[in-house]
């Protein structure tokens, strides 16, 4: 049976998808089974990250009410062999799907693949809620900022109060120069609030820009250290052993620690 995990935040605007896609294409890449199912129904993006926008003809409400096969509206990626997506609808909204038909998919999905990845809309509203349901892992993705951090601690909290097993938190969008100069939490600070140790830490990068807009997964350029570092955070949803890099933080550290003198 797969794993399946959601992709959440609190925040919108933190890069959430971006990530749910490139581990996505990372954990593929490995030669894993992977789905990606877009559960953002009236703001579906993760299509457009992929490349996929223009081949979409059924999504995933289609499939809840039965206007087509399960099939029919998983794409395969042609430039990755083992990864294959479930858009969202465009044109309903979040009440189109309840929590136990979410359920009920996953569960006719789960034995297919060995990864379900869900990109669930930002708020804890009912979108939240079908993204949710049924997953059994979740990876939180925040910026270093305190509204993200906050709205984070508050997703942290309720899938506490859920039925998620393994809550990993993923910090993106690091900029080692605002926090050498600590104009930015660092990821030791994002911990420290937050009372967990982040699973992924993911530096700023304009790669990634370049990358959505021609419809391709950073982890495909070598040049992208985001792209790095979500492959890293996929290496370790396998099992693999590899250090958390701290971008900017002991130097950080360091500032706070002697600061330096002016004049």
């Amino acid at each position: 049976m797969g794993r399946t995990i959601v992709v959440t935040s609190g925040k919108g605007g933190v890069g959430k998808t971006t990530a749910c896609a490139n581990i996505g294409c990372a954990l593929a890449q490995q030669g894993k089974e992977v789905l990606l199912i877009d559960t953002d129904l009236g703001l579906r993006n993760l299509d457009t990250v992929l490349g996929l926008e223009n081949r979409i003809v059924f999504d995933i409400v289609d499939v809840i009410e039965n206007k087509c096969r399960i099939r029919q509206a998983i794409l395969k990626d042609k430039r990755c062999e083992h990864l294959s997506f479930m858009p969202a609808s465009q044109t309903r909204d979040k009440n189109a799907i309840r929590e136990e038909q979410m359920r009920h998919l996953l569960d006719e999905l789960r034995p297919q693949y060995d990864f379900i990845l869900l990109d669930s809309p930002a708020g804890i509203e009912q979108g939240f809620r079908n993204a949710v349901a049924g997953a059994e892992e979740a990876l939180v993705v925040c910026t270093p900022e305190v509204s993200s951090v906050r709205d984070a601690d508050r997703v942290i909290g309720l899938m506490a109060a859920s039925d998620i097993a393994h809550v990993s938190l993923v910090v993106n969008r690091i900029k080692p120069e605002l926090v050498r100069s600590g104009d930015m939490l660092s990821l030791e600070d994002v911990e420290d609030i937050l009372g967990q140790k982040a699973f992924g830490a993911v530096p700023d990068d304009a790669s990634i820009v370049r990358a959505t807009n021609l419809g391709e997964a950073a982890v495909f350029m070598p040049s992208s250290r985001a792209g790095r570092e979500y492959i890293n955070i996929a290496m370790r949803l396998l099992g693999e052993n590899i250090p958390l890099a701290s971008p900017g933080g002991l130097q950080a550290l360091m500032n706070r620690l002697f600061p330096r003198r002016v004049g």
